[in-house]
């Protein structure tokens, strides 16, 4: 059973994601401030924290610097991108403001705490279907023609759905499968998927976030 960290200084909100996590069978921490967070993670070890910002002691944002092996799922009532992009590069996995949908983030979750080694012959996103077994995508059962690149960045873009992957991230999980890449070539890399996938489909899939990096668009 899975075990995930809440810290959360708001009682009543604290209250709601602690009865939502036990209700679908995960075991909880409670932290209220951000010093009683890292006093918990020194003596105890968590698959997920989920983190507000906004903390009595030492913030969110700080605490986000200090963790480096747990995934962190950011809970904020701050919206702004500058917000988001800052928490994201400092190492938060994912971003999600408040109010947030409870169906969300239990999605969100379960994408934090799935096996990374985990192997699926077929990784599929509405009409996307990617066939790991012999590197083909098909779309509504046409095959587009990838290169080894373009197949490593769709490949992690539908490994990862619902999450921003940063540019970094992202070049540091296809550098197993491809060389060469940098920022400026992830780049062309994108636009030429895109093109591609545009002979066959309408939807756009590949989402650019402004300063961030990519995520499969829902």
């Amino acid at each position: 059973m899975n075990k995930i960290l809440i810290v959360e200084d708001d009682v009543s909100i604290h209250s709601i994601i602690e009865e939502l996590l036990n209700k679908n069978n995960y075991t909880t921490g409670n932290a209220y401030s951000g010093t009683e967070a890292l006093m918990l993670l020194e003596k105890e070890k968590y698959d997920l924290i989920l983190l507000d910002l906004m903390l009595p002691g030492i913030n969110g944002e700080e605490i986000i610097k200090k963790i480096k092996e747990t995934p962190i799922i950011v809970l904020s009532a701050k919206i702004s991108s500058e917000d988001k992009v800052n928490c994201l590069l400092s190492g938060a996995n994912d971003y999600i403001t408040k109010p947030f949908d409870n169906k969300e983030l239990l999605a969100r979750i379960e994408v934090q705490l799935r096996p990374k080694e985990n192997y699926q012959k077929t990784l599929k996103h509405k009409e996307l279907e990617l066939l790991n077994d012999n590197h083909t995508l098909l779309i509504s059962n046409q095959k587009v023609n990838l290169t080894k690149t373009e197949y490593a960045i769709l490949k992690q873009l539908l490994q990862n759905q619902l999450q921003v992957i940063t540019k970094n991230k992202l070049l540091e999980l296809i550098s197993t499968d491809t060389e060469d890449c940098d920022e400026n070539s992830l780049r062309v890399h994108i636009s030429n998927i895109r093109k591609k996938m545009k002979h066959y489909t309408d939807q756009e899939y590949i989402e650019s976030i402004w300063g961030i990096g990519f995520k499969l668009k829902d």
